[in-house]
């Protein structure tokens, strides 16, 4: 069996979701990479009763590694590495050496900030160096040290890693901890772990459920997969973790998954369809441009968000006004007073104006009615139209009915768009 792992996430702000985690699926990641079996993430407040009988469940359910993050700065609501150091039955002291090294890292803002309190800035100095006997300290990134503080006897219980808050320190000093002698030994049981993808659009999840009974009554030991799906973006994400030797069993499975969804299966490596039309967009050497109405520039942001993507995007149009999909993006008055501005005509117009306007071999068009308001019995909410035109050829248009609140319905509309886009690259 693997080692098992949990993680911790501190901070009554993440708790209470003013600040959303990003550590935890960052470490279950990284752990995931290191063949750890993740068994546990939990949130908790500051408040140190919280995180030790957070600490206390996962060594009673047996991990063999523990990480924390968060609860390291210069405050008094800090406190995760003096919790840690009574959990691991370990007093606390100061390790000087680190005192003066945070001294130094804190030195500038001294010259910064005249008007500082010297006192209680060495205080918190002080605080931030007052470690449990016997951790392995992991250099500051910003001003806090990480630890890894070990049980006071071997097998005695978890190693606990202790991780700042902020992402930009905790994931580089992932690097340093996972390089040291402690964690290493921690994790001496981890195994290999395979993971595989398979992307979906166009079916509802519980039609995979039905394929994991076929798979089954198929002779297939799914026993030997951890199969998770999941609904995401109105894509079905089929994830399969198996260790190598059922990698023929995952194999059979997967042969099954894309004999029953051969239409509807678009990704077996694990490629999204962002990365899909990126890739095509760039083997074309095409550019693209977009005219969004309801999504109200939702497609232009995806489409650039990777690096790199001026290779492939020219720019955008937000034409939510009609006197605006009129002038800025080229569609006819007629057409919105004929037709309206929901429609099949209206979105190809403005897949149209946004390819000549801004100079493009791609247009793609989107109008509909996000809500809450403004549907009626012809046009409801949830009611979008999408086009993409690309020259000499005639657009590829289609309307949808997506469910869900207004943010969910922009959402939803952009992927259905990049899954139109991706088929009309894949018809050139």
């Amino acid at each position: 069996m693997s080692a098992r792992a949990g993680i911790v996430v501190t901070g009554t702000e993440v708790l209470t979701g003013r600040v959303s985690d990003r550590n935890g699926p960052w470490l279950a990641e990284r752990l995931r990479e290191l063949g750890v079996d993740i068994a546990y993430t939990t949130i908790v407040g500051d408040r140190p009763e919280d995180m030790h009988a957070a600490l206390r469940f996962m060594a009673d359910r047996g991990m063999d590694v523990i990480l924390t993050s968060g609860g390291l700065g210069p405050t008094a609501d800090d406190l995760t590495a003096e919790v840690v150091g009574r959990f691991q039955a370990r007093p606390m002291e100061l390790d000087e050496a680190l005192e003066r090294r945070i001294a130094e890292i804190l030195r500038p803002l001294a010259k910064r900030w005249p008007n500082l309190d010297m006192d209680a800035m060495r205080a918190g100095n002080r605080k931030q160096a007052t470690i449990p006997l016997g951790s392995t300290v992991l250099a500051p990134v910003g001003t806090a040290p990480g630890l890894i503080v070990p049980p006071l006897e071997p097998g005695g219980g978890p190693t606990v890693v202790v991780l700042p808050g902020p992402p930009r320190e905790l994931q580089p000093m992932w690097g340093a901890a996972v390089q040291t002698d402690a964690l290493r030994s921690a994790l001496v049981g981890a195994t290999v772990y395979e993971q595989r993808t398979l992307r979906l659009f166009g079916i509802p999840e519980s039609e995979i459920a039905e394929t994991l009974r076929v798979a089954e009554r198929a002779g297939i030991e799914l026993g030997k997969l951890e199969i998770t799906t999941c609904l995401k973006r109105g894509e079905v994400e089929v994830v399969t973790r198996y260790e190598p030797a059922a990698r023929e069993v995952y194999e059979a499975f997967a042969r099954v998954v894309g004999g029953r969804h051969a239409d509807t299966l678009f990704s077996e490596d694990g490629s999204t369809v962002d990365e899909q039309v990126a890739a095509s967009l760039r083997k074309a050497g095409w550019k693209i441009a977009t005219a969004e109405s309801c999504t109200g520039g939702l497609l232009a942001c995806r489409l650039t968000e990777p690096a790199g993507a001026s290779d492939y995007v020219n720019g955008g149009i937000v034409a939510y006004d009609n006197e605006v999909k009129i002038s800025q993006a080229g569609v006819a008055r007629e057409l919105i007073e004929r037709h309206g501005a929901v429609s099949a005509e209206v979105a190809e117009a403005l897949a149209e104006g946004a390819r000549l306007r801004l100079g493009a071999d791609v247009g793609v068009g989107i109008t509909g009615v996000a809500g809450p308001g403004g549907g009626s019995e012809d046009k409801p909410v949830g009611l979008v139209w999408l086009s993409v035109g690309i020259a000499g050829r005639d657009p590829l248009t289609h309307s949808v009915n997506l469910p869900g609140a207004r943010a969910d319905v922009r959402d939803r509309a952009t992927t259905v768009a990049m899954h139109l886009v991706r088929r009309a690259l894949g018809e050139r």
